[in-house]
């Protein structure tokens, strides 16, 4: 059971009295879309063109991590086709999983089976978070500018934290004090167990 938005809040007082958390390292992310002038918050200005970086996985000196084997104590289920996988740690928000395919494949080759399993499984993940105690919503997302290797994220949210809302959540994540790792495990393990009813092996 997540927590609560008054336990979240507690939490957050004890790092901040005045709920005022600090910068996380993202706002020195070379993507971060703002910066402080003049006393204001602003859009960065906008880099002239240039050539698409390589991402991991196309770039020589970036083999891909997921095919090098995904770390044991990080898989929360996984079968034939398919690894879910956890933070290394406890986050700001209850869960973060991400969903990889196990072959070395980007969105758009996913065959037809492939991808009618992506949804079936995207389904069942965001059902069964959503049915834990604590949970607001949870919001799929898919990236592909940082590794060539399919993956999509869930972010599930804390039940009535109005300000952690949308898209800004991913951003709260990192902003928020980590929750309880006793709390964030039994989780875990109620996801993994759960998805294992439709196949595949729990791992957590």
């Amino acid at each position: 059971m997540a927590e609560s938005a008054e336990q979240v809040h507690a939490r957050v007082l004890q790092h901040a009295p005045d709920a005022r958390l600090p910068m996380p390292p993202l706002g020195e992310w070379d993507v971060f879309p703002w910066e402080v002038r003049d006393g204001q918050v602003v859009p960065r200005a906008v880099r002239p063109p240039a050539p698409e970086r390589l991402r991991e996985g196309e770039d020589p000196a970036r083999p891909c991590s997921s095919c090098a084997g995904f770390d044991p104590e990080r898989v929360v289920w996984e079968d034939e086709r398919w690894v879910l996988t956890r933070t290394a740690a406890p986050t700001g928000l209850p869960l973060v999983l991400m969903l990889h395919t196990r072959d070395h494949l980007d969105m758009g080759d996913l065959d037809d089976d492939l991808a009618s399993e992506l949804g079936r499984i995207t389904n069942r993940v965001v059902r069964i978070v959503s049915a834990l105690d604590g949970i607001g919503r949870v919001h799929v997302n898919r990236w592909g500018d940082g590794g060539s290797h399919f993956h999509q994220w869930f972010f599930a949210r804390t039940e009535g934290l109005p300000g952690v809302l949308g898209s800004y959540a991913v951003e709260w994540d990192a902003v928020l004090p980590p929750g309880p790792e006793d709390v964030w495990r039994a989780d875990l393990h109620a996801v993994a167990t759960k998805l294992a009813n439709w196949g595949g092996t729990a791992r957590a």
